[in-house]
């Protein structure tokens, strides 16, 4: 992946988007999800869903709309509908998504048509993929969904790749009944798409990610639930470094 992909998104799309704080949460999400009017109708389903209720949406415009995430690296994108939120809303002012589904990022790229954004394919646990530096880095549901080992190996290079902050959210194992329904929950999930012989959940504890955020030279790393109103153990970790 060139180093110059942000470079190139931002000069490719439009500025001066309003920010969230004027044009409104709900207004944002309609716009992105009428990018999606070419794609399937169950893309486009998930798509609104995803905008309207999962927490993630709602703390990522709120954090991008108290300070803007300028270039954005989207680690695990999908199809892209957070990252062109966060543009939508004048949250950020380039978007770079990297993941290894085709489909999923031929529906971002024709829903992004007009922003600052680009998608690229590739598999994120291959060292050989490099990660284009940005001011923040997202890994939005990613990381637990790996191994420990490759957790662990994905946490620092996408650190590194991050001038001024981090974004995750993650599942944590220390919550009680709210982790054991949300393991249950992703189990069932891996039944229902033939995914029964994927290595077993294993989320890594926060104290363990924030510690790798330290030591990759985050000086602050902030923790806060991103379950809203559903049982599932989801937290926000949000890592800056100084001066961020």
């Amino acid at each position: 992946m060139p180093p110059s992909s942000l470079d190139t998104a931002q000069a490719d799309g439009r500025a001066g988007l309003a920010p969230a704080a004027v044009r409104g949460r709900a207004a944002v999400c309609r716009a992105v999800a009428a990018r999606y009017a070419g794609a399937s109708r169950w893309a486009q389903g998930y798509v609104r869903g995803k905008l309207r209720s999962d927490p993630a949406t709602a703390a990522l415009l709120a954090l991008g709309a108290a300070r803007p995430f300028g270039r954005v690296l989207d680690l695990g994108c999908g199809r892209g509908q957070l990252g062109l939120a966060l543009l939508e809303a004048g949250c950020a002012t380039a978007l770079l998504g990297l993941d290894r589904d085709r489909a999923k990022l031929e529906e971002a790229r024709a829903a992004a048509s007009g922003l600052p954004a680009g998608f690229v394919e590739g598999d994120l646990l291959d060292p050989g993929v490099a990660f284009p530096e940005a001011d923040t880095v997202l890994l939005i549901d990613v990381l637990y969904q790996l191994p420990a080992a490759a957790q662990r190996a994905l946490l620092p290079r996408a650190a590194a790749a991050a001038r001024r902050r981090v974004v995750i959210r993650v599942f944590d194992p220390g919550r009680g009944w709210r982790s054991t329904f949300g393991l249950a929950v992703e189990q069932l999930g891996r039944v229902f798409r033939g995914e029964t012989g994927r290595t077993a959940i294993a989320p890594l504890p926060l104290g363990v990610l924030a510690g790798a955020l330290r030591e990759a030279g985050f000086a602050r790393v902030a923790i806060a639930p991103c379950w809203g109103a559903t049982p599932l153990p989801n937290v926000l970790l949000h890592a800056e470094r100084e001066g961020a």
